[in-house]
């Protein structure tokens, strides 16, 4: 299974959100720090969930970087996150 799929079935687990949006961004940091070929390491996530509410911005992304875990976090060098109720 790719780290994509990993991260949107952890999230759709954790947070049941009504939208969800993992893109693999690797390809575009080609000779960029943290880019090695065939390994997807860059992703943007955008995620609308009510789990979210009442959550500033920062506790929101605390809330999905704990979902996906330290390991899973680990092996991702760059997560851009969109989270929003």
């Amino acid at each position: 299974m790719s780290k994509r799929q990993d991260i949107e079935d952890v999230l759709n687990k954790a947070f049941a959100p009504r939208a969800l949006e993992v893109v693999d961004d690797t390809e575009s940091h080609r000779g960029h720090a943290g880019f090695t070929e065939g390994v997807e390491s860059h992703f943007n996530v955008m995620i609308r969930a009510e789990a979210f509410k009442g959550m500033n911005r920062l506790a929101r992304h605390r809330a999905v970087h704990s979902a996906l875990g330290a390991d899973l976090i680990g092996s991702i060098h760059a997560l851009a996150l969109d989270v929003d109720v």
